[in-house]
């Protein structure tokens, strides 16, 4: 951590400890891609907690789904900061001249993943190309299906449209599809009555962060401050989100989305765990929200080698900024929570 960023970090903290009421609370609204979901969890824990209070915003989540998209509102400056996929469409706005910027990557796996019948042979992910069937959604069979062609060997004898209705997937036990790994496989066993093979394609090389928190390019080069408020107040929110009392968050989260049971939320918060979705890698020694760049060079490197860009066409270094994150913020919190 160098000097400067322990200076504006003491100043914050000290001006809200003299005197909370002189430091006026940010307006901030964020934006999610999707209904309130335990993936999702850390930014309203953040909101229910306080924690982005104490850091002197007031945050409104503003969450998608199915019929809302939110990407827009972020360039036309009517939120301010964005929660988006991967970097699949961070890459599309640097190459669209759109600018805004990725500030830290929550989630250090995306959850994509393939999910199969046990007992069909497709226990080995490399034996999943032989399905006879393979059902995935428009988004991916644009996207990292290709990726699956190139590399592993797919082909799209097999490729089926996905409808995100898991009936002819449980109809059919030589049937793969596509799945979000913390959500999908809860849901066939909940409806199938079995538990699903998941193959998360994060394991096989797809090294895309996912769950990153893009804003405008003008908000980081004029309000950095806000930018790192922001950021450091939503990876302690995660902290205590996975590893502290998450039952306010969790009934924020059901409120904006009734669809969502304590039970469901609680399972997928143990898939994210188990899977390592937030915290792995690089986010076990420099924090939550870690972001490099050899890694971001290395997925685009292998879209490119799937045909989805050129080399030239997406000028990586303007992609992300790296100045608020890898601060190791949090970790000392997730020592005190986990215990001895």
């Amino acid at each position: 951590m160098n000097f400067r960023r322990v200076f504006e970090v003491i100043s914050v903290l000290l001006a809200l400890w003299i005197n909370p009421l002189r430091v006026n609370a940010e307006d901030i609204t964020f934006a999610t891609n999707w209904k309130a979901q335990a993936a999702h969890g850390g930014f309203y824990q953040a909101v229910a907690d306080g924690t982005y209070a104490r850091f002197g915003l007031n945050v409104t989540i503003l969450q998608g789904g199915p019929s809302v998209n939110n990407r827009p509102l972020l360039p036309a400056g009517r939120i301010d900061f964005l929660m988006t996929g991967n970097l699949l469409h961070s890459f599309d706005n640097v190459r669209n001249d759109v600018p805004t910027v990725v500030v830290a990557a929550i989630f250090q796996k995306d959850p994509s993943a393939l999910i199969a019948h046990p007992g069909q042979g497709y226990e080995k992910f490399e034996s999943l190309r032989n399905a006879p069937m393979a059902m995935i959604a428009k988004d991916g069979q644009y996207t990292w299906w290709h990726w699956l062609k190139a590399v592993h060997g797919f082909n799209d004898d097999a490729l089926k449209p996905y409808n995100y209705n898991l009936g002819p997937f449980l109809s059919n036990p030589k049937a793969i599809q596509q799945g979000y790994a913390v959500a999908e496989p809860i849901y066939v066993a909940n409806q199938g009555k079995f538990r699903p093979v998941v193959h998360l394609l994060a394991d096989h090389g797809f090294s895309t962060y996912s769950t990153v928190i893009e804003t405008r390019t003008d908000t980081v080069l004029k309000r950095p401050e806000i930018v790192q408020r922001f950021v450091d107040a939503s990876i302690i929110g995660w902290v205590n989100y996975l590893y502290g009392d998450r039952r306010a968050a969790n009934a924020a989260m059901r409120k904006q989305n009734p669809e969502m049971t304590d039970t469901e939320i609680e399972a997928s918060v143990a898939l994210m765990k188990t899977l390592g979705i937030v915290d792995s890698g690089e986010s076990l020694r420099t924090g939550i929200g870690a972001m490099s760049e050899p890694r971001i060079r290395d997925f685009y490197l292998q879209m490119v080698k799937a045909g989805l860009y050129r080399e030239a066409d997406v000028d990586l270094s303007k992609v992300a900024s790296f100045q608020f994150v890898n601060h190791m913020v949090g970790l000392d919190l997730k020592a005190k929570l986990q215990g001895p």
